[in-house]
């Protein structure tokens, strides 16, 4: 038999055959549906309250589910604060980032994505910090205050999140709602002075505070 028929025979099969595959791949590819990942969400809430405080944050969070019940999330956002009690007068200003993940506690059979979560996040914020007054002990006894310059100053913390979130009606937006109980680890200090806010964290007078957030969220 002519060898060079036979080689023509193999190829023609073998090509055949791998044509028949690459087709099958992109017949399944074609019929598998995109599933949303993303969310995309906006703080309401403390944005809302801005407008009659002396505190104003503007914050967001991007997740993305990893596996089916753990997601991956990361909040940015801006706060500009001030503190005047107990004879400080303090004011700052920066931006923070949070990173972390939750796992889903429970969730809707018909939408994987609506339900409860708990997770964690480790946050830091890098800010302007200036001092108009710090009370400091005078002469005899008496009280006085001195003021410092202003600084750039870095915090970091770690926080809890306990939540939920709900579907608006079939639309691709959700309502998510989170607790977070967090610990201030670590902050820079000028001139050994312990801040008295840091920005994403709030009041740092105590090394604890609690934070609330109320999102609106486009799933895509």
């Amino acid at each position: 038999m002519n060898p060079k028929l036979i080689f023509t025979f193999f190829f023609s099969v073998f090509f055949s055959f791998g044509f028949a595959q690459i087709k099958e791949q992109d017949t399944i590819q074609t019929q598998r549906k995109y599933e949303p990942n993303f969310m995309v969400g906006f703080d309401l809430l403390n944005a809302g309250i801005g407008v009659f405080s002396d505190r104003k944050l503007f914050q967001g969070f991007v997740s993305s589910r990893i596996t089916k019940n753990i997601h991956g999330v990361a909040d940015v956002g801006f706060e500009k604060n001030i503190y005047q009690k107990n004879g400080y007068d303090a004011s700052v200003n920066g931006p923070f980032l949070k990173l972390g993940a939750f796992y889903m506690l429970a969730n809707d059979r018909e939408n994987e994505m609506n339900g409860f979560y708990a997770g964690g996040k480790v946050g830091g914020s890098f800010y302007q910090q200036e001092y108009k007054a710090v009370p400091v002990r005078g002469f005899g006894g008496s009280a006085t205050s001195i003021s410092f310059p202003g600084t750039s100053q870095s915090s970091y913390w770690i926080e809890g999140t306990v939540g939920g979130r709900v579907q608006l009606f079939q639309s691709p937006f959700y309502i998510d709602v989170t607790v977070q109980p967090k610990y201030l680890v670590f902050s820079t200090t000028q001139d050994e002075i312990q801040p008295m806010i840091v920005p994403g964290f709030g009041k740092s007078s105590a090394k604890f505070n609690m934070g609330f957030s109320w999102n609106i969220a486009y799933q895509f």
